[in-house]
Parts: structure tokens; sequence; C-alpha cells
């Protein structure tokens, strides 16, 4: 990956509705070896998708939460068990395996405590979890999906 490359990442990252002649102007090439150096970034699986993203305050999803959890079982099966429940939640937006002193934490989205009350009772019917921690964002103080180009390899 070179520095055309990152260009063209940090331009989708920020903007990827803009057009092949928008960006192959802005990265100083012309629209087919832009078109063909994006293609390659999908083919190589470093451009993932293209999504929307929209607010969630303004949808009525203005409640955050970060769920730690402890699982009391550590087996294949438990382990597919859980990744098959939280699959299913569409309030669950990321969920993560952790090292350190809890076993997973997700984020959560939903319209308010009632709403997450109602989540977090699926969730423990779900399967079973030795100990559940809920955390509820204030306020969003900085919120990206761009990655840190200048640091990738």
């Amino acid at each position: 990956m070179d520095r055309v490359d990152r260009k063209l990442l940090a331009l989708l990252q920020e903007d990827s509705t803009q057009s092949i002649a928008q960006l192959a102007d802005q990265v100083g090439l012309s629209q087919t070896p832009c078109w063909k150096r994006i293609q390659r970034l999908e083919a190589e699986g470093i451009i993932e998708r293209r999504v929307a993203l929209l607010s969630p305050e303004k949808l009525g999803l203005g409640l955050t939460v970060f769920v730690s959890i402890e699982a009391g079982d550590h087996s294949p099966d438990w382990l597919a068990r859980f990744a098959a429940a939280v699959s299913e939640f569409s309030e669950v937006i990321e969920v993560h395996r952790m090292a350190g002193d809890i076993d997973y934490m997700l984020r959560v989205i939903t319209r308010d405590i009632a709403a997450y009350d109602g989540f977090y009772k699926r969730l423990i019917a779900a399967v079973p979890i030795k100990n559940v921690s809920s955390r509820f964002s204030m306020e969003r103080v900085k919120s990206t999906t761009a990655l840190p180009l200048e640091m990738a390899g």
C-alpha cells in the first residue's frame, strides 16, 4: 500500500459518495487507475464495505451502553451459543473478546433505560453468564469510523 492508496482510503473514510472523477482528481490520477486501485483495495478486503452513517439521536436511539460480560464457562459450545445470541440482538452493534478481568465487551444502542432493560433480560435468558456490568454513556465526546491510516503498515 503506497501513499496514493492511503490518500484514497482517507478520502473514502471521509465521504464514500464521492465520484471516481472527484477521487482521482484529489489523488492525482486519471479515473481508470483510480478505479482500479479502489477495486484492488476492495478485492484485498481492505475496503470491507461502504455504508451510510446514521445519527442515533435523530432516530430516537439516544442511549449507548457498554456491557461487560464475565463468562462462567469458556467452552467452545458456550462461545458458539453466546456469539449466536449476541449476533441476533440488533441493539448490539459491537462485540469484543477482551483480555483482563472481563471476557467480552458489548456496545449496545437503544432508545432508553426501559428498552435496555428489555435487552438485558433477553440477553441473560439466552445464555448463562457469570456477571454482567452495564456502563451508561452520558455523552459521546468523540465518535469516528476513520482508522488511523498514518499508522497502517
